[in-house]
């Protein structure tokens, strides 16, 4: 299972304080995906950055990170990787931390913030 697997699956507990809503894109990106990107943003409460080794070359996250600060929707990052080898998205700011991945830090983060 891959990271946003896992995450989904967390998600989907019963247990589980959040539910998730996976709004990923799987197109290239284009001036018709940043507008696809755009709207399906604006209907988040919460905007979830799993972090990996690759994240700063990763165009899309880089994006879809921009627009949620620019619609002032509110993210976090989240390490996508047991050995804590992760970076940040390009437009990620510099007071922005990698949290790891533990319920009740994610429960924390979703509450209050909207």
């Amino acid at each position: 299972m891959d990271i946003k697997g896992a995450l989904v699956s967390q998600a989907n507990d019963q247990n589980s304080p959040f539910e998730i809503i996976d709004m990923s894109i799987k197109e290239p990106i284009t001036s018709k995906w940043k507008e696809d990107a755009r709207n399906r943003i604006k209907k988040c409460d919460y905007v979830i950055v799993l972090c990996g080794r690759n994240t700063k070359d990763a165009k899309g996250v880089t994006a879809e990170l921009t627009i949620a600060q620019e619609e002032n929707i509110p993210y976090f990052l989240l390490c996508g990787r047991k050995d804590g080898n992760v970076q940040k998205p390009l437009s990620s700011k510099k007071e922005d931390i990698i949290y790891k991945w533990k319920w009740k830090k994610i429960e924390s983060l979703l509450q209050g913030k909207r």
